[in-house]
Formats: C-alpha cells, sequence, structure tokens
C-alpha cells in the first residue's frame, strides 16, 4: 500500500482525503458523512462500505500518539472494496479519527528515533480521551467524540467494534471485551511472519486470561483490578457500548519499535523484587520533572493548556501506581510482564516530560536545555535497554490489518 508520496503516517487531512477519495471511486458502495464535530469545531467522519445490516466499526486515532492506526483503517477499507467475500453479509464502518483536536497536536509523521518521536509527543489527559472519558466522567460531561462515537455504535450495532491502537516500544497484542475464539493462532501467525513480537503479558492487560499468547480477554465484572490505584475502568469505557446489542470490542495494538523482552514467557526469578525496584525508579523519575515543572510554572503565561493539563495528569498517576507494585502481589510472574512493567514505568515520566518540553520550548524557558538533556537521555536509555528495532510502516500496518480481518471472520462465525 503506498498511501503517500513516501511511507508515513497520514494526517487526518490525508486520511480523510484517501477516504473521499475511495467513496468517490465506488459511490455504489461507499458513503462518507460527517458524524459530529470534536471540543475544538473539527468534524468527525464515518466511512461505510456496504449495506448489510450485521456491521463491524473500526476506529481510528482515539489515542493521537499512536499513528498506525489510520493508516491501518485505509489498507482494511480497500481491502474490503477489493475481497468481495469481506462485504459477505457484513458492512464496514471506518470512523477516520475518534479525536481530531488530539491528532492535531502530536506531530511524528516519520519518527527517527524514541527521542524524536518524544519531540513531537501529546496525549491528552484521562478525563480527554474519547473512549476513556465514560470511566471517569458523569454523562452530562462526556466530550462530543465521545458522544459522537457512543452514537454510531447506537446506530449500527456492530456485532464487533474494533479500535486501532499501538505503543512505542514493545510488541504487538489484543484486548478483547469477550473472547473471539479462532483469533489466537491467524494473530500469533502475522506476528511471527513480520517478525513482530507478541506481548505476552502485556501491562495494560495485568491479570487477564489469555486465549492465546498475547491475546487478552477482559475479566468478569467484580474481578480485582491488578493496580487498584487506577482510575477507570475499561468496563465504562465505550468498548463495553457495543455490548448494549450482543458485540464485542477488540483493542489491536501494534508496536512502532519491537523488543524482543516482552516476548519471553519464561518465569523471572523474582518478580516482586523487580517491581519494587521499578516503583523506586519510577518515583525518582517522576521527582526529577515535577521539580522542573515546579520551577517552572511561574514564568509560564498558561498553565491550563491541553500539553501541561495532560503532563501533570500523568505525573498524578504516579503515586498510587507505584505503591501497587511496591505492597500488590505481581499480576504475572514471567520476564515478559516484568518487561512490560519496566517500559511502562519509564514512559510515564518520559511522556510527562516530553509534554512539558514541548512548553518550555515554544515560550524559551531557560528550564528547556536541562529538561531536553533528560528526555535525550530517557529516551537513549529507553531504546538501548530494550534493544529497540524498528518495525517497517508496512509490516505494522499490515498485522494489524490481517488482526482486524481475523477478528471480523471469527467473531462473525461466534454468532454473536
Amino acid at each position: 500500500m503506498s498511501l503517500l508520496p513516501e511511507l508515513r503516517y497520514p494526517t487526518v487531512t490525508e486520511i480523510l482525503t484517501s477516504a473521499r477519495s475511495l467513496a468517490a471511486h465506488r459511490p455504489a458502495l461507499c458513503t462518507l458523512r460527517q458524524i459530529g464535530r470534536s471540543r475544538a469545531g473539527k468534524p468527525l467522519h464515518l466511512l461505510s462500505v456496504g449495506h448489510a445490516r450485521r456491521a463491524v466499526l473500526v476506529v481510528a486515532g482515539a489515542h493521537s500518539n499512536e499513528p498506525t492506526g489510520g493508516a491501518t483503517l485505509l489498507d482494511v477499507a480497500e481491502r474490503v472494496l477489493n475481497e468481495r467475500e469481506l462485504r459477505f453479509e457484513r458492512s464496514w464502518h471506518f470512523l477516520l479519527c475518534a479525536d481530531p483536536d488530539g491528532a492535531s497536536l502530536h506531530h511524528t509523521p516519520a519518527p527517527r528515533s524514541l527521542f524524536d518521536y518524544h519531540l513531537g509527543f501529546f496525549r491528552p489527559a484521562g478525563h480527554e480521551q474519547p473512549e476513556w472519558s465514560p470511566a471517569v466522567l458523569p454523562p452530562d460531561r462526556l466530550p462530543p467524540e465521545t458522544r459522537a462515537l457512543t452514537g454510531v455504535i447506537d446506530a449500527l450495532r456492530p456485532y464487533l467494534q474494533v479500535t486501532l491502537h499501538g505503543t512505542d516500544l514493545g510488541g504487538s497484542w489484543v484486548q478483547l471485551t469477550k473472547d473471539i475464539p479462532g483469533l489466537a493462532e491467524p494473530f500469533a501467525k502475522s506476528a511471527a511472519e513480520l517478525n513482530i513480537p507478541v506481548e505476552r503479558g502485556a501491562s495494560d492487560a495485568a491479570g487477564w486470561p489469555a486465549s492465546g499468547p498475547g491475546v487478552h480477554v477482559m475479566p468478569a465484572p467484580g474481578a480485582g483490578a491488578a493496580y487498584p490505584s487506577m482510575p477507570d475502568d475499561a468496563r465504562n469505557s465505550t468498548w463495553y457500548h457495543a455490548h448494549r446489542y450482543g458485540g464485542l470490542t477488540a483493542i489491536v495494538e501494534v508496536p512502532m519499535w519491537a523488543s524482543d523482552l516482552v516476548d519471553d514467557p519464561a518465569p523471572h526469578p523474582a518478580p516482586a523484587v523487580a517491581l519494587r525496584r521499578l516503583a523506586g525508579r519510577l518515583l525518582q523519575d517522576t521527582r526529577q520533572v515535577e521539580r522542573i515543572l515546579a520551577d517552572a510554572t511561574p514564568r509560564l503565561p498558561d498553565v491550563e493548556g491541553p500539553l501541561l493539563r495532560a503532563s501533570r495528569w500523568g505525573l498524578e498517576l504516579v503515586p498510587g501506581l507505584a505503591a501497587d507494585w511496591m505492597h500488590t502481589p505481581p499480576a504475572d510472574h514471567t520476564r515478559a510482564y516484568v518487561g512490560s512493567v519496566d517500559a511502562f514505568a519509564r514512559r510515564l515520566p518520559l511522556r510527562a516530560a516530553s509534554m512539558l518540553l514541548r512548553v518550555l520550548l515554544e515560550h524559551d524557558d531557560r528550564a528547556a536545555p536541562r529538561l531536553e538533556r533528560l528526555v535525550a537521555s530517557w529516551s537513549e536509555a529507553f531504546a538501548d535497554r530494550f534493544r529497540a528495532r524498528w518495525v517497517p510502516l508496512e509490516h505494522q500496518i499490515e498485522h494489524q490489518s490481517r488482526t482486524v480481518v481475523a477478528a471480523a471472520i471469527h467473531a462473525r462465525a461466534r454468532g454473536d
């Protein structure tokens, strides 16, 4: 697939242009319509292919720092148009970008390194994320992007919603709100063919049952949380909205940089000790960012902008999460899980520092050089520790597309 003259992550505008071209080329099968607007007034678009009642909904751009999904969405749409069997008794609907406001603030079309990626980093605070806001906000305060997404789910009643996510460094994994028997095999085969490690102990799915390596099924209501301090619950997110109509959601994660350390199922010799050590480092790194933030805040003219809101939100998660790792028994005892937690512990302060750095650079603040050195050092240490290797963009897209199609086929066979 070649969406652009150079292979890179497409912008929201380029995704919309490609969707318009697809709709114009096959008007009997395709429609493109606006389904709402963002908080900043940016339009939200839905591309629909086919007319069958049973529907698949594919969502891209829920997290602005996970850019593979937009390209994957277009690739899947082209496959559906070109392969009639994919349209047999099912229609496909593609939400081009769930958070265009966030996408406009994250700038890494073709990152050359983790440091380059973090120089343009943005990920909004949890309550501003379209999929997660219902888990932390009352219904009357939900952002318009969330209401547009749940409105589409209400209208389509999809048997499957697939939301396209990614990670900066690690492996690929799938999170399911209900099991899809048969999905684990094609998922693992695709990852192996493309030399993408499977994240067997993803910290995002800590303590969840697995139907196969890297395929995690959310536990039933009432199951204890692996991280009690985390302020949200996936069962209150838009992922569960499809359950109202007998459907389910698959979250497909793919890495930008790969690490085989997250694909090691061997038992860790001392997981509890390792997690306590990681918690200590997390607290230490966070304090460094907090000191720079406290020093610079009196000099900044706007302390309520989205970058600083998101930076502070990430920092505020740290004390509770570190306490979880120190005092809660490990949810998993494998090297893969400890590696995933190690990556998580590096991401939180690095992301907060990166967003703060963008603000300091914009205002030419005197603390910017010191923070930039910190972001560069942490990015390099992250890549070195995990022996990071770039996953070619075409492989990121291919693996995510294959997994979407396999989920649609196997969930259809499931009969929900």
